[in-house]
C-alpha cells in the first residue's frame, strides 16, 4: 500500500461503495453534467441518476467530497426508486461521519432492496459508529445470513462484539473473516487486541508479527508490537519500533485515535507509559501533522 494506510473503520465503507454499483449496472456516460433536453423520459432520468453514482465513487476515491455530495444527492432525485443511488449517498454520509443522515438514507435503500446484503452491512457499520452495538450485531447478522463469506462485514461484526465485551464471539467473527480472506490483516490485528486485554501478551505479539508479514507498512501492528516489547522490559527495541510506527502515520501518537481503533484499556495504559518516556515525549513533540492522504 503506497505509504497509505486504510483506517480499519473504513474497510466496510470502501467495499460498500464498490458494491453499490454491482447490484445494477448503469449505462456509462462520458460526462456527469446532464444535457439540456425537455423530452427525457423516466428511464433516461434513472439511467442518468445511476450513471452519476459511478462518478461519485470515482470522486470519493480521490477524496473530492465537495463534488461527490451534490452529484449523489442529484442521483437520488433522478432515480428515487433505484436503491443504488440512496445506498451510495448513505455510504458517503458515513465516510464523512454524518451518521444520522446516513442511517436515514440507508433505510430508504433497504426498503427498496431488502434482499441486498450490502445495505445491511453498511447499516450495521452506521449503528456501530453511533455506539448502538446490539443493533449493529442484529443488522450485520441479517446481512451475513444472505452473504455469509464477506470479510469486511465479519470484521465489523467482530468489532461490535468486541465493544460488547463478548470476546469469544468477536474472535469467532474475526476468524471467519480470515477464513474468507487469508490476507485480511485487520481481523488478525484485532484478535491480538483481545488477547492483550486477556493478559496473553506473548500470543498477541505473535498475532501482530503475523500482520507485519502480510503488510510491513501498517503502523498499527508495529506500534502494538512496540508497546508489548516495552511492557516485557525490552525497552530499547520497544522505543525504536514505536518511533518507526509513528513515522509511518503520526495519528497513532494520539490516544484518542487508538481508542477509536478499539485498543483496550490495558493496551492504552501501557501505551501511555511508553509515550511518557523522555525519548517518546520528544518524538511526539516533533512529529509532523498527519497527511491529508491518510
Amino acid at each position: 500500500m503506497e505509504k497509505f494506510t486504510v483506517s480499519k473503520r473504513h474497510w466496510l465503507l470502501l467495499w460498500g461503495l464498490q458494491l453499490g454499483l454491482a447490484g445494477g449496472a448503469a449505462p456509462v456516460f462520458s460526462q456527469a453534467v446532464l444535457p439540456y433536453t425537455p423530452n427525457l423520459d423516466q428511464q433516461q432520468l434513472e439511467d442518468q441518476g445511476l450513471a452519476l453514482t459511478e462518478d461519485v465513487v470515482q470522486l470519493v476515491r480521490f477524496q473530492q467530497y465537495d463534488l461527490a455530495f451534490p452529484r449523489a444527492k442529484l442521483a437520488t432525485q433522478l432515480a428515487p426508486e433505484q436503491f443504488q443511488t440512496w445506498f451510495i449517498l448513505g455510504t458517503l454520509y458515513l465516510q464523512q461521519e454524518e451518521v444520522e443522515p446516513g442511517i436515514t438514507v440507508l433505510k430508504k435503500a433497504e426498503a427498496l432492496a431488502p434482499e441486498e446484503a450490502g445495505i445491511k452491512f453498511t447499516l450495521g457499520n452506521a449503528y456501530f459508529q453511533k455506539g448502538q452495538y446490539d443493533q449493529a450485531v442484529e443488522v450485520l447478522l441479517a446481512g451475513l445470513a444472505q452473504r455469509p463469506d464477506t470479510p469486511a462485514a465479519l470484521f465489523d461484526l467482530g468489532n461490535a462484539y468486541l465493544k460488547l465485551v463478548k470476546y469469544p464471539d468477536a474472535v469467532t467473527a474475526y476468524q471467519k473473516a480470515l477464513k474468507a480472506e487469508e490476507q485480511f490483516w485487520p481481523a488478525l490485528n484485532n484478535i491480538g487486541l483481545i488477547e492483550y486485554e486477556q493478559g496473553k501478551i506473548d500470543t498477541a505479539l505473535k498475532r501482530w508479527q503475523e500482520v507485519i508479514k502480510i503488510d510491513s507498512e501498517q503502523p498499527e501492528p508495529q506500534l502494538a508490537i512496540a508497546v508489548a516489547l516495552y511492557k516485557q522490559g525490552k525497552t530499547e527495541e520497544g522505543l525504536r519500533k514505536a518511533q518507526d510506527a509513528l513515522n509511518l502515520d503520526s495519528r497513532y501518537g494520539e490516544i484518542d485515535f487508538l481508542v477509536k481503533n478499539l485498543w483496550g484499556e490495558q493496551l492504552i495504559a501501557d501505551t501511555k507509559a511508553l509515550f511518557a518516556t523522555p525519548t517518546m515525549v520528544e518524538v511526539l513533540r516533533t512529529l509532523p501533522p498527519p497527511s491529508d492522504d491518510l
